[in-house]
């Protein structure tokens, strides 16, 4: 099965990018590694005989891949050329899913803002409100783990003790 995946991944990648790394992944399946357009597309095994679970996703900024954003279980027998469209119809999906919409890009703040409601006017200028020092737990240590500090010192104590306070030694 992992010769079938290899060979036909090795197909779709040429059809799909120019530039592309194809690998094998930890549980036996293949992946298809698009640096240049950060995407990637994943051929696993399913079980069922000439089928494959093909997954899409994108790659982040280290390089690493996020988790994937469609699957669909596809027919291995099937020519290429449908498995491409299958994997370009998938890749659209996660590109459409990682673009932001309008409105949601930063503010003039720089912090990511809400998208205005079509339809809704702004509300009016309000001042913000003061934050309020938090109750209840501060940063300091507390009571409990005092108590527990010092019964561990006890008890290394009681241990230096009965090892090194023996007149015998």
């Amino acid at each position: 099965m992992y010769a079938q995946l290899r060979e036909t991944a090795a197909e779709l990648a040429g059809i799909l990018w120019r530039e592309h790394t194809v690998y094998r992944e930890r549980g036996g399946g293949v992946v298809i590694r698009g640096e240049h357009v950060r995407r990637w597309i994943s051929l696993a095994p399913t079980g069922g005989k000439d089928q494959a679970l093909l997954r899409a996703g994108r790659i982040l900024d280290g390089g690493t891949t996020a988790p994937a954003r469609t699957e669909v279980v596809v027919d291995l027998t099937a020519p290429v050329a449908e498995l491409a469209t299958v994997c370009r119809r998938m890749l659209a999906e996660v590109a459409a899913a990682a673009d932001p919409g309008p409105g949601a890009g930063p503010s003039r703040s720089g912090r990511p803002g809400k998208a205005p409601k079509p339809g809704k006017a702004p509300k009016a200028g309000k001042a913000p409100k003061a934050r309020k020092p938090p109750r209840g737990r501060s940063r300091h240590t507390g009571a409990g783990s005092w108590v527990v500090l010092v019964l561990v010192g006890i008890a290394v104590a009681a241990w230096v003790y009965s090892v090194f306070g023996s007149p015998g030694y």
